[in-house]
């Protein structure tokens, strides 16, 4: 069987989940692994992700520019008028997550740019622990759209093959 098929039938909400959503899981997901494959010589962390994004900028190669967008979205996700939303809490972040950098980013109080995209790339992590770990299954994987595609334009994806 078709493994779409299967969690079509099996798993709660992803029959409902429009196509566009689906595909941007299953992209999320080969794009997170090949970042922690490559960028975090396949042992991720909250520390393996500031010490390479901390690099990157002391080497000039961090394009800060190309997160703006991504910023904006979380902190408006994350925070209303100074307080946490429930999306927040439902990010889960842990003590070695370095909590109180992501929050002092998403509350403008920290705007170093390398400091800026380790909290987005932490808060991405975070995703993707919560969805390999099954945490977003609870819900039916739904309300992810937003989340799984923030890390690259939107409409950037064509159906799989290499051209």
């Amino acid at each position: 069987m078709n493994p779409i098929d299967w969690l079509c039938a099996k798993a709660p909400g992803f029959n409902e989940l429009p196509e566009e959503d689906r595909l941007a899981i299953m992209h999320f997901s080969l794009l997170w692994s090949f970042f922690e494959a490559e960028a975090l010589k396949t042992n991720a962390s909250a520390a393996a992700i500031l010490a390479v994004v901390h690099e990157w900028a002391d080497q000039g190669r961090l394009n800060v520019a190309a997160f703006a967008e991504s910023l904006g979205y979380f902190k408006a996700r994350y925070f209303k008028n100074g307080t946490a939303t429930q999306h927040f809490q439902r990010l889960s972040l842990r003590k070695n997550d370095n909590p109180s950098l992501v929050e002092a980013v998403l509350r403008g109080e920290n705007t170093n740019p390398a400091d800026s995209v380790s909290a987005l790339l932490i808060i991405v992590y975070r995703l993707r622990n919560n969805l390999f770990h099954g945490v977003k299954w609870a819900y039916g994987i739904s309300g992810q759209l937003d989340n799984f595609t923030h890390e690259r334009p939107r409409n950037s994806w064509s159906p799989v093959n290499c051209v």
